[in-house]
């Protein structure tokens, strides 16, 4: 209780027992029942916001559950390819996820981002998850205007651009639109996404440089993207069991938008095991593939821990990643992970394959438990060199 609001309750509590005093004076009233001295008449506590009534740690469970509570979001940047930065911003929670089962009962989310880093890269964001139907209808919806500077290597195993790559930019704005239906009471899901992108890429090297891609300076992206999904995690933020599994097929050409005619087909497949009452493992495999006339900026790349982003790109891309996460210490936990990747041009021939190996450890806290955030640190290791990841909630978060 703060010391202001118990100074009010004793005011209140004094005009009363005086009015009383004042009826029996008056004749008026009987004599009231003797009352507690105010010095033994302890006020209700106020839940803290920012601190458990279980332990007394530090949980931000309360300030979320607030009626048009927002929390603010400052986290840092380490994404190796873009270098050190802030990303800032608002995001709204709707609800708590203690009833939340199986895939089901789960928040309405809207974030309002921007970001930048040291390599100059900018992106303003806005997004938004919603649940309607009694949990038969998800809607997804975003907004975003980047300009992000990278290095390209080339696509698959490219030796002239291995170790001397060409620094570019791409500068892509535009959104997607997704609804996902959940089919009878089952935990699948068919959605259709509708995504369009207007992306400026400017190469920092003349024309006929070894290596340079065959783009036009600006180019558009539109197409329709089906998809089944199925879910039954316990937490769509840090996981301790349950499966995600997710299959697409996108379809972009110029009737829907784009400048270009290609296809991506992706699988994705999570699975959360608890393997004690204090260790979980999480496992991640995917695998994607390009057909068409794809731009470089829309092909597969390999995008586990300790690689950079865009940096390992081919036709085709799989990738296995498995996690362990130990429950050491009160709301302590501390992680191991590794995964192997592989990209090529040749959905056959497996031509231009290059393979990396990452890994690494960390540790997170439980900031809110009634959400099931887990957020903490991980240092990843590749061929690239060392490279620190700010996680909140798990590294393969899906909504």
């Amino acid at each position: 209780m703060r010391a202001g609001e118990l100074g009010i309750l004793r005011i209140v509590a004094a005009l009363a027992f005086l009015g009383a005093a004042s009826c029996v004076q008056a004749g008026t009233a009987p004599p009231p029942p003797p009352a507690e001295p105010l010095s033994e008449q302890a006020p209700p506590e106020e839940p803290s916001k920012f601190y458990s009534p279980e332990d007394g740690w530090l949980d931000v469970s309360g300030f979320l559950k607030q009626k048009y509570g927002f929390l603010p979001i400052a986290v840092p940047i380490t994404e190796p390819a873009v270098g050190y930065g802030a990303a800032v911003g608002l995001a709204f929670l709707s609800k708590p996820l203690g009833e939340a089962k199986d895939g089901l009962g789960r928040p309405d989310i809207t974030v309002v981002a921007g970001l930048g880093t040291e390599n100059d890269t900018r992106a303003l964001a806005i997004g938004d998850v919603r649940h309607w139907m009694d949990d038969r209808l998800q809607t997804q919806a975003a907004l975003m205007h980047a300009s992000v500077n990278l290095d390209f290597h080339g696509v698959g195993d490219d030796p002239t651009l291995d170790d001397d790559p060409l620094s570019y930019t791409l500068e892509p704005e535009g959104g997607i639109l997704q609804g996902k239906v959940r089919l009878g009471e089952t935990r699948f899901w068919t959605g259709l996404k509708y995504s369009f992108a207007a992306t400026r890429v400017t190469f920092d090297a003349p024309p006929g440089t070894p290596g340079l891609p065959d783009i036009d300076t600006h180019s558009n992206v539109g197409g329709l993207t089906p998809s089944v999904t199925y879910d039954t995690r316990d937490n769509m933020f840090t996981p301790n069991q349950g499966t995600y599994v997710e299959g697409t097929a996108g379809l972009f050409s110029q009737a829907l938008g784009g400048d270009d005619e290609f296809q991506r087909v992706r699988v994705l497949g999570l699975q959360y095991v608890p393997l004690h009452a204090d260790l979980d493992l999480g496992v991640l495999a995917e695998g994607t593939a390009a057909f068409g006339d794809a731009p470089f900026y829309a092909l597969p790349f390999i995008g586990l821990r300790g690689a950079p982003v865009m940096r390992y790109q081919g036709e085709q891309m799989a990738q296995l990643e498995t996690e362990l996460r130990w429950r050491c210490w009160k709301r302590f936990s501390l992680v191991g992970f590794g995964g192997v990747g592989s990209v090529w041009n040749d959905l056959e021939n497996f031509d231009d394959e290059q393979t990396i190996a990452t890994g690494g450890t960390g540790f997170r806290y439980e900031i809110a438990r009634d959400y099931g955030i887990h957020m903490g640190l991980d240092v990843a290791f590749s061929p690239e060199g060392p490279a620190i990841y700010v996680q909140v909630g798990s590294a393969w978060a899906r909504p």
